[in-house]
């Protein structure tokens, strides 16, 4: 996936406005139900929805959030940055859902995306079961009606 800038992305149960850093719960729609990241947890999350089920390595992390000439135990910043994101998405280092841990080389996006437009009438308060469906679900569910209607041989 190319560097994404602007809409929004869905990821399992959240949504993320790439636009202002505000993530949001789907399962909850409440218009005050957002958490704004702060930079380097956005930067890290921004990083790894690009890479999408692909490994955004330690060295990787560390060379977009702090310049070369930049001082900071970047081990103990690193994993705090992740933590801090962890604890946003409801997520664990032990029980993962979101943000899988590949021991001493970095880390990997679990769900799947979704990306959206920004467009009047798609406000995040929207609830979930109003929203269009996408092209991949439209296509699955008429396959499986498809199925359905099929004689039985």
């Amino acid at each position: 996936m190319s560097t994404l800038s602007s809409g929004r992305i869905l990821f399992g149960t959240f949504e993320l406005d790439l636009s202002t850093g505000e993530l949001r719960s789907i399962e909850a729609p409440h218009p005050n139900n957002k958490i704004i990241l702060r930079e380097q947890v956005f930067q890290i999350l921004q990083m790894l929805l690009e890479r999408e089920g692909k490994i955004v390595t330690r060295e990787e992390i560390k060379g977009r959030l702090w310049p070369d000439d930049t001082v900071v135990g970047f081990d103990h910043s690193i994993n705090a940055t992740i933590n801090t994101l962890r604890r946003a998405l409801g997520d664990s280092a032990d029980d993962p859902r979101y943000i899988e841990t590949l021991a001493r080389r970095g880390y990997r996006l679990i769900p799947a995306l979704e990306c959206r437009e920004l467009t009047p009438g798609t406000a995040f308060g929207k609830d979930p079961e109003q929203r269009e469906p996408s092209a991949a679900e439209m296509s699955e569910n008429t396959a499986r009606v498809e199925r359905q209607m099929k004689p039985h041989s």
